[in-house]
């Protein structure tokens, strides 16, 4: 072998070489990646901005795949969960679905209908109305002439509750103490149709809406007179 030969066979070997180190340097690039990535999962993401308490459907939402490490444990990995729910909440477009965004729709007994309304945190007794709970609503209304007394009328005797949402930050209205940010929750009533609409009602044209919860057990029907309260009424005992 003379030296050219000899130099050929240097260069091929040094090319082999290289060749099995770039190899080298990808495959651990790879592993690295693989070991921070790790194997997809499938989730699913909101096509388009869904309202509290809609009923859900599986086209609602695209299908997508996430590192399974950087999925949260509360991701919805099955996308026929859905059926039969409806979210407590405003989904936004874009968002990955969690289970806690949405619950199993409540059962409702012949005749009655669902209906949700915002409730100020502050009296709505907060934090201590849960489903299954049975509570009074309150209304107060202005009097309709300068000369009318205000009123508070019970609107609803003994309503059920079936779901209470997220407190969430609302925008007070203008009134003479101005306007500011409250916080007010979201709760769904089981109702019949009249008391459904007197709900409606108060919720549009009261000036405020409160909740009375009623002892487990205890009587929900009033008494003749109690419905309706105003201030003369103490007055004139």
């Amino acid at each position: 072998m003379n030296s050219r030969q000899r130099r050929g066979v240097i260069l091929l070997i040094v090319s082999v070489l290289c060749a099995l180190a770039a190899f080298a340097g990808v495959i651990s690039v790879i592993s690295d990646v693989n070991s921070k990535v790790g194997p997809e999962v499938t989730a699913y993401r909101i096509k388009a901005d869904v309202s509290p308490y809609t009923e859900l459907r599986p086209g609602q939402f695209e299908k997508v795949s996430i590192p399974r490490r950087w999925l949260s444990d509360s991701a919805v990995t099955d996308v026929s969960a859905v059926n039969g729910k409806i979210a407590v909440t405003r989904l936004r477009k874009g968002s990955l679905l969690q289970e806690d965004m949405i619950v199993k729709r409540p059962a409702l007994a012949p005749g009655e209908q669902e209906i949700a309304i915002m409730i100020d945190a502050a009296t709505g007794v907060a934090g201590k109305i849960t489903p299954g709970d049975l509570v009074n609503i309150f209304a107060t209304f202005s009097g309709r002439r300068q000369s009318d007394p205000n009123e508070s009328r019970i609107i609803v005797s003994g309503a059920r509750v079936i779901d209470v949402g997220r407190l969430t930050p609302l925008e007070s209205k203008k009134d003479n103490r101005g306007s500011g940010v409250r916080e007010a929750v979201p709760i769904t009533f089981a109702l019949g149709t009249a008391d459904a609409q007197r709900l409606a009602y108060a919720e549009s044209f009261a000036e405020h809406v409160r909740l009375a919860l009623l002892a487990k057990g205890g009587p929900a029907a009033l008494r003749p007179g109690d419905s309706t309260y105003t201030l003369d009424e103490d007055k004139n005992r």
